[in-house]
């Protein structure tokens, strides 16, 4: 019994951690896209590792400011796509892709003044195969999800068949004959008023 009680103990404080480190990230993510302002406002950063030219924007704060505006919500959405428990949670990756095609092509235009790219056109032919099949995915497990909660059979559909009103019941039809041919006497509704009211109640 201790040794299982440990084991909770540690994994729950191993999620307290995790969910910390979770709720600092996403807290601190406005800090993250402002990093951009460390960066020079000239063409070239030389510092004691490398050496960057921004051949694109010709400014690297520019740059910075490009780079991050695609990375923060990228980092965001993959920390929703990571910790989502919901059934569509995959349908989160099409807009981190978005993002994450945009950054490619960003530091492509920048790194080699190559604008063969346009990332507002272009980038939708090029993603629409991989939506297509984040939407192919969701839907299935949709109709899982659908089956499960419902309890239904969704292979027999197909065979069952659906009519507006359900059958009338030969008890309820002598009913209404009675009662029409007694209306009929007392010359009350007429008989389609009858029956309008009778399906308004099923």
């Amino acid at each position: 019994m201790k040794s299982k009680n440990k084991l909770s103990i540690k994994g729950q404080s191993r999620f307290l951690l995790l969910g910390s480190i979770i709720a600092l990230s996403i807290a601190f993510s406005p800090y993250l896209f402002y990093l951009y302002e460390i960066f020079p406002s000239t063409p070239v950063w030389e510092n004691s590792l490398f050496t960057y030219e921004s051949k694109y924007y010709e400014n690297v704060l520019t740059a910075a400011w490009t780079y991050l505006g695609k990375i923060t919500p990228l980092f965001l959405l993959l920390i929703w796509f990571f910790t989502c428990k919901h059934w569509w949670y995959h349908v989160i990756l099409i807009p981190a892709s978005m993002y994450a095609y945009q950054l490619v092509v960003t530091i492509y235009q920048d790194v080699y003044l190559n604008s063969a790219f346009i990332m507002d056109t272009d980038g939708l032919i090029y993603l629409a195969p991989f939506f297509i099949i984040i939407l192919s995915v969701v839907y299935l497990v949709r109709i899982k999800v659908f089956d499960r909660v419902y309890g239904l059979d969704l292979s027999e559909l197909d065979e069952t068949e659906i009519s507006v009103f359900s059958p009338i019941p030969d008890k309820d039809m002598k009913e209404i004959k009675d009662f029409q041919e007694e209306s009929m006497e007392d010359d009350e509704e007429p008989s389609n008023v009858i029956l309008e009211d009778y399906y308004r109640k099923l």
